[in-house]
């Protein structure tokens, strides 16, 4: 029997994933942090109040497999997956588009996604509050020689939450109402926290979402009709 809602942030040692843990916790979720790093995802549950903090790397398929094994064995199913592990490479042109720079964010954004996606899958598509949500970028749909790279694989991965979308609904075994699950882009400029803020006080961040405004919109998710949201763009 489901209690109440817990989600899992994929990637969150960042100032975002810190964010979104502490709101989604505030509003009464249970939320398991998950990072590479034992040291910093530690250190983020902390900062949030009250998370749970669990190691894993997830570009490694093998390593989610367990990571949702054990989620299982010691909390039960999830209601939500979060995920934020990202990471940003750009270039002048077309010729400064790298290999190394394509693999690190096919691998960082695309492949995380994927396999916690997969790992986690049945589990939101079972909930009656079951939420996915990625973070993407306004230069999907306004790309650039300089961030060819980058917005292509955040293309990519606003395609396969759209294939999640389309998988929830018939999970639902009739169209999507009030309950059920969901699969969202949140969609971004680009994040600034108060300490991006402090460390180079004569910029503006022109455009920028504050990691508060995502936490508050990740929050909201699990009180908003998933008619409404399932397949949803939505720009902060």
């Amino acid at each position: 029997m489901r209690t109440s809602p817990l989600v899992v942030i994929a990637g969150g040692s960042s100032q975002a994933g810190i964010a979104v843990a502490a709101a989604l916790l505030a509003a009464g979720n249970r939320v398991i942090t998950v990072g590479s790093n034992a040291e910093r995802i530690t250190s983020a549950a902390e900062a949030a109040g009250g998370a749970i903090p669990l190691v894993c790397d997830l570009t490694n398929p093998e390593s989610v497999t367990a990571l949702a094994a054990q989620v299982h064995s010691t909390f039960g199913l999830i209601d939500g997956l979060v995920h934020l592990v990202g990471g940003w490479r750009g270039g002048k042109g077309i010729a400064e588009q790298s290999d190394m720079d394509w693999d690190f964010l096919h691998t960082s954004v695309l492949t995380t996604l994927r396999n916690t996606s997969r790992a986690f899958y049945d589990d939101i598509a079972a909930s009656p509050v079951g939420r996915l949500a990625i973070v993407s970028s306004t230069s999907v749909t306004a790309p650039t020689l300089g961030n060819a790279n980058y917005a292509a694989v955040k293309s990519a991965a606003e395609t396969w939450v759209g294939a999640l979308a389309q998988g929830f609904s018939l999970a639902a075994g009739a169209e999507i109402t009030e309950t059920g699950p969901a699969a969202v882009v949140l969609v971004v400029k680009a994040l600034v926290d108060d300490g991006m803020r402090a460390r180079s006080p004569e910029r503006k961040f022109p455009g920028f979402t504050h990691v508060s405004v995502l936490a508050e919109n990740v929050t909201g998710l699990f009180a908003t009709s998933a008619a409404e949201l399932n397949g949803a763009r939505i720009i902060l």
